[in-house]
């Protein structure tokens, strides 16, 4: 079980994820995260332990504002809680960041397959696949924009699940997919 929150609009994005994601805490304790559209590009800071510890870092880090991001609170169920493990996950070039609830069940196959394409991996989680898939398809020469790559990800993938998605080529964006009851 994870809480996952977005938000596009004027307000600190920031203010907003961390006041969303402390509702929803209760729904995980290993870790906490945000993922903030920034200029440059994506920010994630994320930190292992409770949301108290995500809050120390950002306030050490003094990140510029942001009106558009997504936050996670996470309860274990692939890979171990660290923050290596922790969401949100970014794909291999950074473009794509994803939270994540639920299970992708085929996982395992689309890591390999993108394994023997070249992209490396930095967790042992479910998740991060769907950003390395979703930064892969945005790639192919039929995928003309944001939506197309994840029309593509949603076909490939299994399970149940809840998705909250930042693409830096689309940073004023939250893109979200659901399936079933994750």
């Amino acid at each position: 079980m994870c809480g996952i929150v977005g938000y596009v609009g004027k307000r600190n994005a920031q203010n907003v994820l961390l006041d969303g994601l402390e509702k929803l805490e209760y729904r995980g304790y290993d870790s906490a995260g945000v993922a903030l559209a920034l200029d440059g590009g994506i920010r994630v800071v994320k930190s292992k332990g409770r949301l108290a510890e995500l809050r120390k870092k950002l306030e050490l880090q003094a990140l510029a504002e942001s009106g558009c991001g997504i936050g996670h609170t996470r309860w274990a169920t692939h890979g171990e809680p660290n923050d290596t493990n922790s969401h949100p996950h970014v794909s291999q070039n950074g473009k794509i960041a994803v939270v994540h609830n639920g299970i992708i069940e085929n996982y395992l196959e689309i890591r390999e397959f993108l394994q023997q394409k070249g992209v490396q991996f930095a967790s042992q989680t479910d998740t991060e696949v769907v950003a390395q898939l979703m930064e892969y398809c945005m790639g192919l020469p039929e995928v003309e924009t944001v939506s197309d790559a994840l029309y593509m990800v949603l076909h490939r993938i299994e399970g149940a699940y809840a998705l909250g998605i930042l693409c830096s080529d689309d940073p004023d964006h939250v893109y979200a997919a659901r399936k079933d009851a994750p």
